[in-house]
């Protein structure tokens, strides 16, 4: 099998480097917009640089990764399509409900596959809090809390194309929400502070998140994200029902410390960012799209389901911008699953 990697970046080079080691999978062919980089990744493992994504294209491939800039997914997805070809892409698949509708549509027209790249289903916490709500071990769930807040805020120029801390961020908690519970959320109330550094606020974003969402079955869920935790990377999902509770991410590098004077010590070690916390899990969702691509298991995350995590981002705004409960009927973009 032959794959192109569109986009060397740090997300990039992971994929890569984990598909060169697959078995299955004889070549790469790697291009990026900075064609040195490039170079540079393909010469250390040994395989293709092209010069362009119109390479990847031409010289025939079986598959292709997208981990390009976010204004870039729908028109490649579109295109990989039209070619025929299996696509695995990073969330999300666009920064607006019509970019995500229009490539979604060609991908369906087209009869092939999208897996898109929600990684924390494939992180060994959370598939372990799913067995437990599926399992019926918690009883009826009432309460879900949810957070991710990253050790040190992305660069300031990053923040314009990012699409906003609940698509950029939150938007992985509204996927593993779902995913966890198996239930969809049906209303939002969203709020969001812009008191940190200056950039934020230039940027027409906020710096710190919450939501207060409303599951189908009437179980209650909040979110919260923060762009600058000094003490670490904090990940975590806390389920409670009305037999037992579960957590996901407290571990030894969790990055909080208790003030009871029995209770565990700080982390000597604490999570620095996403790609040191999900690193097995990265690895896993490249592995499982591989074994989709050659027909040895079913698509894990489809287009169809990144754009309900969309929807859900999408309401937070509105209801952050316009204070207000905000259901999710009222945003355009829900699909019949067939």
């Amino acid at each position: 099998m032959r794959i192109g990697v569109i986009g060397t970046g740090r997300i990039g080079t992971i994929h890569a480097r984990t598909l060169s080691r697959h078995r299955e999978v004889g070549s790469l062919i790697l291009t990026d917009v900075d064609p040195v980089r490039a170079q540079e990744l393909a010469n250390r493992l040994g395989e293709t640089a092209a010069p362009s994504t119109e390479e990847i294209f031409k010289w025939g491939v079986d598959a292709v990764v997208i981990t390009t800039a976010t204004s870039a997914h729908a028109e490649l997805i579109g295109r990989a399509a039209r070619s025929g070809l299996p696509v695995f892409c990073e969330k999300p698949i666009a920064l607006d409900l019509p970019g995500s509708l229009q490539a979604i549509a060609e991908v369906e027209t087209a009869g092939t596959i999208l897996q898109m790249g929600f990684q924390r289903r494939f992180d060994t916490g959370y598939t372990g809090a799913r067995e437990a709500v599926r399992s019926g071990r918690l009883g009826r769930l009432h309460t879900v809390r949810a957070m991710t807040s990253d050790q040190t805020p992305p660069p300031a120029a990053y923040l314009p194309i990012s699409g906003g801390l609940y698509r950029d961020t939150l938007i992985h908690d509204f996927d593993i929400l779902r995913w966890v519970t198996g239930h969809e959320v049906v209303d939002v109330y969203a709020t969001g502070s812009d008191a940190g550094p200056a950039m934020f606020r230039e940027a027409g974003d906020i710096d710190t998140a919450a939501a207060v969402l409303t599951l189908d079955d009437g179980t209650l869920a909040t979110t919260t994200a923060a762009r600058l935790n000094g003490a670490g990377y904090d990940v975590r999902m806390e389920l409670a029902g009305e037999l037992d509770q579960v957590v996901v991410g407290l571990d030894d590098r969790t990055p909080i410390a208790s003030t009871e004077p029995t209770g565990p010590p700080a982390a000597t070690k604490p999570w620095t960012g996403f790609l040191e916390r999900f690193g097995p899990a990265y690895e896993a969702e490249l592995i499982a799209f591989v074994e989709v691509v050659v027909g040895q298991r079913t698509n894990p995350c489809d287009g169809r389901e990144a754009l309900q995590a969309l929807r859900i981002a999408e309401a937070c705004e509105v209801s952050r911008r316009e204070h207000r409960p905000v259901r999710l009927a009222e945003i355009a973009g829900a699909l019949p699953y067939s």
